[in-house]
């Protein structure tokens, strides 16, 4: 009797563990379009913690904000390297910028022909991963043909207006020349903006995300008991994730994979909600800071504060826009697209890497895109600024095109803004047209 009622539950465990790994493969399929056997799903790389930024080499610019220091390295993963060609492994210059050339940089023929490329982070990585996509395209055209472009990379992660025309300023004044800017914008203007404001940041100062680290570094007691308990809670969080990514990877079991990825996505949901909520933690107000950052000009809502978001944008880049016109160069600005304001129709694959409602983000951007939109629309066109809407440019095509739950691209998203981008300039008024 014994034996038999032994038999009947392994036969029920078998059973049980079979119609778990032939559901899980289903599942599996219908998420990603692949057998779990052949192909591997990958995960995002993890957003920085606040931390994460101290140990990379930033510091305080007195005139710029944040920026890099002189030197540190800048690692582009294999997904988004075209061929064996790009380097792995970048440095900053000597203004902190990612470039291979320093800063002022000047021509060494004439048949050079300067672009200056300004932005956030999304900037950052087109200059590394779009750009070369988009003077290979327009190298095609006839007035390019006897030029050399030389791209050069003025991005940095967490810019925003009206940072990219202080930057600007500051290298025409350091006597830097160009033929074309093009500035790769939008983002950060709106979630980094709303974020200063609930920090009590007025919206036109550096990011709060950005600078706050370095503010607590001198001022050690503005990490509160509160900051450090939450602080504790995404590093926790981070190493699960860690931890959790290494055994999926190990992992060739279906069914265990389910669960495991379940599991994953709860953990990343509570370090993306906790990212947030740091990020919004007051610190204590030191006695004499040594870093002040302005608070709110006025007291506003949250529609009053994206209608004066839209306002810096736009009046920073309408500067830019006169001092370049005045220097006979070209300035085109770019608002890029993000997953949050779009009409695209997500695999469910895309949609787990691209999508999350738990990001601190989402909100900002549903809001305060349009305004972004309409501003580029009226003022920066009505002042004869070459402006680009480009938030649909990613919408038709098949393939991934989000690299993560924030903003960024993937190679293919990289391709597209690039040619969107060379189409727009060769389309619009300069010296290449006839």
């Amino acid at each position: 009797m014994a034996s038999r009622a032994a038999a009947r539950l392994l036969t029920s465990v078998v059973v049980f563990t079979l119609c778990a790994e032939l559901l899980a493969l289903a599942v599996y399929y219908v998420e990603t379009g692949a057998l779990f056997y052949t192909r591997r799903r990958t995960y995002q790389a993890l957003l920085p913690t606040p931390e994460d930024r101290l140990v990379v080499g930033e510091a305080v610019h007195p005139y710029f904000g944040v920026t890099h220091r002189p030197g540190t390295p800048f690692d582009i993963p294999a997904s988004l390297r075209a061929n064996s060609t790009v380097p792995a492994r970048l440095r900053t210059n000597n203004f902190g910028f990612v470039s291979p050339h320093d800063y002022p940089f000047t021509r060494t023929a004439e048949r050079q022909f300067v672009v200056g490329l300004f932005g956030g982070s999304v900037g950052l990585w087109f200059c590394q991963v779009g750009a070369p996509r988009m003077v290979e395209h327009l190298a095609r055209h006839p007035f390019f043909r006897t030029r050399d472009i030389v791209p050069l990379c003025f991005s940095h992660e967490g810019y925003k207006q009206p940072q990219q025309a202080l930057v600007l300023a500051y290298f025409l004044s350091r006597g830097q020349r160009f033929d074309l800017v093009v500035n790769l914008d939008g983002f950060n203007d709106v979630a980094l903006g709303a974020f200063n404001h609930e920090r009590g940041y007025d919206a036109s100062m550096p990011s709060v995300q950005h600078l706050d680290p370095l503010v607590n570094l001198v001022n050690q007691s503005a990490l509160t008991p509160q900051k450090l308990e939450s602080l504790a809670a995404i590093f926790r969080d981070r190493r699960r994730l860690a931890a959790l990514t290494d055994r999926i990877a190990a992992n060739r079991i279906a069914s265990v994979d389910f669960a495991l990825d379940r599991y994953y996505r709860r953990v990343l949901d509570r370090y993306t909600r906790e990212l947030g909520r740091f990020a919004t933690l007051p610190s204590n107000p030191p006695e004499n800071p040594l870093i002040q950052a302005t608070p709110p000009v006025r007291p506003k809502d949250r529609a009053a504060l994206f209608a004066e978001i839209a306002d810096i944008w736009a009046q920073s880049s309408r500067l830019m826009h006169e001092m370049l016109d005045a220097r006979g160069a070209v300035y085109v600005h770019v608002l890029q697209p993000n997953q949050y304001y779009t009409s695209r129709r997500f695999s469910k694959a895309e949609a787990a890497t691209a999508l999350s409602d738990a990001s601190p983000y989402k909100p900002s951007v549903e809001q305060g895109y349009p305004l972004l939109a309409a501003a580029g629309a009226s003022q920066l066109r009505a002042r004869n600024v070459r402006f680009f809407d480009a938030t649909r440019v990613l919408d038709g095509e098949p393939a991934p095109v989000y690299m993560d739950n924030c903003c960024h691209y993937t190679l293919t998203g990289n391709y597209l803004l690039a040619e969107f981008i060379a189409a727009s300039i060769l389309n619009g008024p300069g010296p290449w047209q006839p």
